[in-house]
């Protein structure tokens, strides 16, 4: 078993420990059993979730016994950490969908096999908060806290001002009965979590105590932050999701490859396997050759192959290059439904429309006669060719799949055609 708290440490991805020195002795000297929850707020989880994830992958490489929590259980509650007002609540249904969804993506991340010594289990806790008895509840896990220790938490003191309602006030006690139910039933003896979890985390180890006398330890990591102040795993205001079908490959990409030169040797460390050797190659390289990005395009690299797979990374580097060189013909159709998702798109029926009739139509230039400008000037491109001739129609252009026409005006401004009725 490797030293997993000095990996850890290496990598940045320590930010609180109880009894360090007593859990370096404990994982050093024995294979632990560790949890980490994830609350299913959401059909997918997104890249914040990726750090949770990856550490337990971590803690199974070095011998450990990781379970997955999946709060189907929490998920209907709501946990007041990190936030400043009250989440929505969903219906039984709606968060037991979301449970499936998450348990799902988690097996693609990290190792289930039963070849395997260790290998990683996935519990979801509404087995034993679904039918935990109120007055059970309340006298006999209840009782083991007073208002006053749960005010003197962040996750809730820092809901007073604001509001914050018995159910989210809860939610503390829950996630210890979590702690306390998984030391029973399977010996679990670690917690891991966001920095935002350490008061929940601590309320399990005083749970555990009170309730079994037995020695538990938590663990935290950094919340995740960006050089510029601006949020972590947000691309033009929007989420960036481990499932492709909300963020496509291409995208996951494109995130990753335009890390800041200032944050990209931290997410080697937190996100990758790469060994201290190579990342230290990668951080002289960022030192002295900035303009080739190569930190930028192995993180790039790595993380698509990860949550996507080979040939998922292959794809989007085709389409990188492609929209680089401006080859874009040699795009499949896929391909530019993928790369140009986000693009102003049209359809049109019409396959003899004249260009300068196109361009307006699809709203890339304001009238016919400014159209005829950017075509005799060269400013607009089909299908990554320069096209001159200002009585061009839409039938002599060539489409992609037989579908697709990608208009460029100018430098960086694309408009998706898709003939058709």
């Amino acid at each position: 078993m490797t030293n997993i708290l000095h990996d850890l440490e290496y990598r940045g991805l320590i930010y609180q420990t109880t009894h360090r020195e007593e859990l370096e002795k404990k994982l050093a000297e024995e294979k632990v059993t560790l949890y980490i929850g994830f609350d299913p707020t959401a059909d997918s989880l997104h890249i914040g979730h990726l750090l949770p994830i990856l550490t337990l992958r971590r803690f199974q490489q070095a011998g450990h016994h990781p379970i997955a929590l999946v709060g189907g259980g929490t998920g209907m509650i709501g946990d007041p950490s990190g936030r400043s007002s009250e989440r929505s609540l969903n219906t039984e249904d709606v968060v037991h969908g979301f449970t499936e969804s998450i348990r799902q993506q988690l097996s693609r991340y990290l190792d289930f096999s039963e070849k395997l010594d260790n290998p990683v289990r996935i519990v979801n806790n509404y087995d034993w908060l679904g039918s935990i008895p109120l007055i059970h509840f309340l006298r006999d896990i209840g009782k083991n806290f007073t208002v006053n220790y749960m005010l003197a938490k962040d996750s809730v003191d820092s809901r007073i001002a604001n509001g914050i309602s018995f159910t989210e006030f809860s939610y503390m006690i829950l996630q210890a009965y979590d702690f306390y139910q998984l030391n029973e039933r399977e010996g679990c003896t670690l917690q891991l979590g966001g920095s935002d979890q350490w008061g929940n985390i601590t309320a399990g180890l005083d749970l555990i105590s009170k309730q079994s006398g037995n020695k538990a330890y938590g663990i935290t990591m950094p919340l995740i932050t960006k050089s510029d102040g601006t949020k972590f795993g947000k691309s033009a205001g929007n989420a960036v999701w481990l499932d492709p079908e909300k963020t496509s490959p291409y995208q996951f990409y494109q995130f990753w490859i335009n890390t800041d030169d200032l944050d990209v040797i931290k997410f080697l460390k937190y996100f990758t396997f790469l060994p201290k050797e190579e990342i230290t190659r990668l951080e002289t390289a960022v030192a002295s050759e900035p303009e080739k990005r190569e930190a930028q395009k192995v993180l790039a690299t790595e993380m698509t192959k990860l949550v996507h797979g080979e040939e998922a990374l292959a794809s989007a580097l085709r389409i990188t290059q492609a929209l680089f060189s401006g080859a874009l013909s040699e795009l499949s159709q896929s391909e530019v439904e993928e790369a140009f998702q986000d693009a102003p798109s049209t359809v049109i029926a019409d396959e003899e429309l004249p260009l300068v009739d196109l361009l307006v139509e699809v709203k890339a230039a304001p009238s016919k006669r400014q159209a005829r400008q950017d075509i005799d000037s060269g400013a607009v491109t089909v299908n990554g060719t320069k096209v001159t001739q200002v009585d061009a129609k839409a039938s002599e252009l060539g489409r992609i799949g037989g579908i697709y026409l990608i208009v460029r005006r100018g430098k960086k401004n694309y408009f998706l055609v898709r003939f058709g009725s």
